[in-house]
């Protein structure tokens, strides 16, 4: 039987990553990446020397094939992401579908090697109701993008989304929209674990004034969670 770990891997600080996750990439026969040149400055970090093979969206299904044979011929593999935790908003996910259909359970067994992940580091910190909540990934670019919106705004859950520097700005002025005067609370963490880390929080207007005035601070990669109704 062969193994396919999903192995989580730092957001950031190279320093955020489990002992188990280290002697697993140590120890497979090869390692999955996004991006092989991001993942190496961590192998590098922690003297991993294993083969790696990019898998990202533009080259699943090229490479898809190729990876369930590796699989049946016995070998062990990892699955990482460029940060995080793989399978998450993040095309890893089609791939592992791919194996459940294409392996009999006996053939090839799934390891979830937890650890990092940006949306929970920043719940973790924020002081929000997380009893319940609801996690969006990224927002769509344009269809159903209003939608969504309105019903963040009227969510009795925690809601919490990924965004780009490239439309922050966006994303709070439809938020201090939909949201108008209401006192609820917007919490943003930008480079989570990084070394210019930030979070800070208050209603959708004062957050979009906040960027708007800070201009420096629309750079990096950007968590938000919108308080429940």
């Amino acid at each position: 039987m062969s193994t396919l770990y999903i192995v989580a891997t730092p957001i950031g600080n190279l320093k955020d990553i489990t002992f188990r996750a280290v002697e697993v990439l140590k120890t497979v026969d090869c390692i999955l990446c996004e991006d092989t040149r991001t993942t190496k400055v961590l192998l590098n970090a922690y003297d991993i020397h294993v083969p790696t093979m990019s898998y990202h969206s533009q080259s699943a299904l090229s490479r898809s094939d190729e990876i369930i044979q590796i699989l049946k011929d016995g070998k062990n593999l990892a699955l990482v992401s460029d940060a995080g935790t793989p399978c998450i908003s993040d095309p890893g996910s089609a791939l592992l579908s791919l194996v459940r259909k294409e392996c009999a359970p006996d053939e090839v067994a799934i390891v979830p090697i937890p650890g990092a992940s940006a949306f929970m580091t920043l719940l973790s910190a924020g002081g929000l109701d997380t009893s319940e909540f609801v996690f969006l990934g990224f927002l769509p670019h344009k269809k159903g993008r209003e939608t969504l919106f309105k019903e963040i705004a009227g969510s009795s859950r925690t809601m919490i989304f990924y965004e780009s520097p490239h439309r922050i700005i966006k994303t709070l002025t439809s938020l201090a929209g939909v949201l108008s005067d209401s006192p609820r609370k917007v919490l943003i963490g930008r480079e989570l674990t990084k070394i210019f880390e930030q979070i800070i929080s208050g209603t959708a207007s004062e957050m979009l004034a906040y960027f708007e005035k800070n201009p420096d601070k629309v750079r990096g990669e950007f968590v938000v969670a919108v308080e429940a109704v």
